[in-house]
């Protein structure tokens, strides 16, 4: 007899694709009812940006409709982001439930165009999504995000001074642009980094959050450490064009962080190749080709994803509309929805296994 006890019996099978674990065990299957020949129950994935969110679905419908008298089948999908471990001797960042950098071995590779549009890629999916510029020399998420003349809050708690984060897009951001005027320097030592950083983490009025995304400064100095010595983080995603010389610097960053027991997500291949806007179907591979390919098989890290150049991603960049939202069928786009989706799965995974 149809039932909800017969039901979670036959979706038992049914497996987390990431996880290789039954939807049922993992408690992913909720709410169930049952109505004459009508059955509804709650999906909650670990991500809303889950790359095989229709599959999951299509799988649990299937084993379903193999019940005798089953006439409808309704999935509510929802989602519940878990919490990244903790890591001894680093401090959580209240509210957040994980913390992904993103950095790169020298200037200039396209990070902070990867950081910013895996923010709001995620943000679209419907995640709650934080953003720090971290880079204090060259604060440029501000004018990326449509915020170049947004001003931050900041007020005194019960703590000591708290930082209001600006918002758009769908994503909270704080940077050291919005503290300085336009064309001032910052000419700052060491021990100043770390103190900003730990203001960025500890003193912004995040609330509740499912992704912080930091956007690292290149190379492997002050900000990076107070990064990987702070905080627990989810894991690090490393940025490099194909060329030999960006390989270098991109394989040294990330041994760093190896080295000091982050995660290494994988690696971007950003400018991967350019894509003329009369000729939208031939590519050139100007910084050349496979570098990213070819590191990651070296280094046993995954490649996320090739990014090309486009005209629109720059002129996204600099009028505030990132290109996942500006252009979200163009290559580069797409190229950015997809690593987003696949950063998000390894970092639920990451979180329960």
């Amino acid at each position: 007899m149809l039932s909800v006890e017969s039901v979670l019996e036959v979706l038992k099978p049914v497996q987390d694709p990431e996880l290789r674990k039954s939807l049922v065990e993992l408690n992913m299957i909720r709410n169930v009812q049952v109505t004459g020949g009508q059955v509804r129950f709650t999906l909650v994935l670990t991500t809303p940006s889950c790359p095989l969110r229709q599959f999951i679905v299509e799988d649990c419908e299937k084993a379903v409709r193999t019940l005798p008298g089953v006439e409808t089948v309704e999935v509510e999908v929802t989602a519940e982001t878990p919490k990244q471990k903790s890591a001894p001797g680093r401090s959580d960042v209240p509210g957040v439930k994980n913390i992904i950098a993103v950095s790169s071995g020298k200037g200039g590779v396209g990070k902070s165009t990867v950081a910013v549009n895996l923010a709001v890629a995620l943000a679209q999916a419907g995640s709650k999504v934080g953003l720090i510029d971290a880079d204090i020399y060259g604060p440029n998420a501000p004018t990326m995000l449509g915020l170049a003349d947004a001003k931050v809050m900041v007020r005194q708690g019960e703590a000591g001074e708290v930082i209001e984060p600006a918002f758009n897009h769908g994503v909270k951001l704080v940077s050291m642009g919005f503290l300085i005027d336009p064309d001032q320097p910052v000419i700052w030592r060491g021990p100043m980094i770390d103190s900003m950083v730990r203001n960025f983490l500890y003193q912004v009025e995040w609330g509740e959050l499912d992704y912080l995304i930091v956007d690292m400064p290149p190379g492997t100095g002050d900000a990076q450490l107070t990064m990987a010595q702070r905080v627990p983080m989810a894991g690090v995603v490393i940025v490099t064009t194909p060329q030999t010389v960006s390989l270098i610097d991109a394989r040294r960053g990330l041994k760093m962080f190896q080295q000091l027991g982050v995660p290494v997500l994988g690696l971007v291949e950003n400018m991967s190749y350019f894509v003329p806007p009369d000729l939208p179907d031939r590519q050139y591979d100007i910084f050349g080709s496979d570098g990213g390919k070819k590191a990651a098989k070296e280094l046993e890290v995954p490649l996320l994803g090739c990014v090309p150049i486009e005209i629109p991603l720059r002129e996204g960049g600099d009028r505030g509309l990132p290109i996942v939202l500006a252009e979200p069928s163009s290559a580069s786009a797409k190229a950015l929805q997809e690593i987003a989706q696949t950063v998000a799965a390894k970092v639920s995974v990451a979180a329960l296994v």
